[in-house]
């Protein structure tokens, strides 16, 4: 594993977008009127509304290239073991959602959130402005998604299939090659508007009770998994979470599950409830599909955005169609950093109707505490293995002594 730089990731690329974008936000405030202020700022409206254009286009490709490859894989190893994990990875990622959405509901209101407009002031008009419409609404996307998905795991179809995990490394490639390097500029572009009408600086403290809170909310999710786990498969929960620490650590500094699996699989290895077929098959799956922590995360982090920008938070309703369908977005998006609120911008978008600012915002706070996101998502693999393996024993599956190709 190759050494984590810090000074060239990705939060440090957008720490450093948010810093000069605020401190350029500032100094336009101050000079508000002046000729080269009003240059600036056109320049600073117009290059955010061309890139988010771009990003927004790349919204359908990234939901078609995530989940659809996914579902065909899933339905190719279909079995009782990889059905009841994609079903308890799913029932973690929504109830996480479900947990973050109540206890946004209960906290959110009760945070010095200033959602007023008065006394700010308004950015200029984009000067030129470069429409790029998407392929696709977002909600075709992921229709168009499953459907393919199941049909060609349904009928065996190889091209399709082959199609769909090269148009995945398309857009993987995509991902980190156009739009990773471009997000530092958006958001740095974003957060000097926002500073130059004057409402970041009210919300900064905002921004570190939420992660804080976040972060104990990753805590009670791992305590309740691993309690579940051990009261199904009759097993002490501890005897596996006290191996995890490497893991957890490796997962915080490189903000990757897929990073992260070696050493989660050393881990799982060591600790002796779990039956080493069930760790040899399950957390190399749920580092993929089990995204419970980054779930948590987010739907706590758009509510707060909603209020910030919005005056509101979204109602009940709109909370619940987005966790369930995050849920669905949660076992397709890749395990790499970014890689939920990115297979996700859709739901954002299309479901809560974020604009640009908002999904600036998104991007920002999910990634500086994505580390965190990812450790839980790791830690949490290790309680749905001991599910897996209660579920083994309990059905008298036979264990096989070397690392299955398949589940059974």
């Amino acid at each position: 594993m190759k050494n984590y730089n810090f000074f060239k990731s990705l939060p440090f690329k957008l720490i450093v977008g948010v810093v000069v974008g605020i401190i350029v936000g500032l100094i336009l405030n101050s000079t508000d009127g002046a000729p080269l202020t009003s240059a600036i700022l056109n320049i600073v409206v117009t290059l955010k509304y061309v890139l988010g254009q771009v990003i927004n286009f790349c919204i359908p490709l990234i939901i078609i290239g995530f989940i659809a490859p996914s579902i065909t894989k899933m339905g190719n190893n279909a079995s009782r073991l990889l059905l009841l994990a994609v079903a308890i990875a799913y029932t973690s990622s929504v109830g996480a959602a479900l947990f973050s959405t109540a206890a946004g509901y209960a906290l959110i209101p009760h945070l010095s959130i200033a959602s007023s407009v008065e006394g700010l002031k308004e950015l200029p008009e984009a000067v030129f402005q470069l429409s790029i419409p998407q392929i696709m609404p977002v909600m075709s996307a992921l229709v168009f998604s499953i459907m393919v998905g199941l049909a060609a795991a349904w009928t065996g179809a190889k091209i399709i299939t082959q199609v769909l995990d090269e148009f995945q490394a398309i857009v993987l490639d995509i991902v980190s090659r156009i739009l990773i390097p471009l997000l530092p500029f958006f958001i740095g572009l974003t957060f000097c508007g926002l500073a130059y009408e004057g409402s970041i600086t009210k919300q900064l403290p905002v921004f570190i009770q939420v992660i804080l809170i976040v972060m104990v909310g990753h805590y009670i999710w791992m305590a309740l998994l691993y309690t579940i786990a051990g009261v199904y498969s009759g097993e002490n929960p501890l005897e596996v979470i006290k191996h995890y620490g490497p893991a957890y650590l490796t997962a915080v500094g490189t903000m990757s599950s897929a990073a992260t699996l070696a050493v989660a699989l050393q881990c799982a290895r060591k600790a002796k409830p779990l039956r080493k077929d069930m760790v040899s098959f399950g957390i190399p799956l749920f580092a993929n599909i089990h995204l419970c922590g980054s779930v948590l995360t987010e739907v706590f982090f758009c509510m707060t955005i909603s209020k910030i920008l919005y005056g509101s938070l979204p109602s009940i309703g709109t909370m619940i169609l987005f966790c369930v369908l995050l849920g669905v977005f949660a076992i397709g998006a890749p395990g790499v950093p970014g890689g939920t609120v990115m297979a996700s911008l859709g739901l954002i978008t299309g479901v809560l109707l974020f604009d640009d600012a908002g999904t600036a915002l998104m991007l920002t706070i999910f990634a500086l505490q994505d580390s965190f996101g990812t450790a839980c998502n790791v830690t949490g693999d290790g309680a749905l293995t001991l599910i897996l393996t209660g579920y083994a024993r309990k059905h008298n599956i036979a264990e096989n002594s070397e690392t299955p190709s398949s589940p059974l």
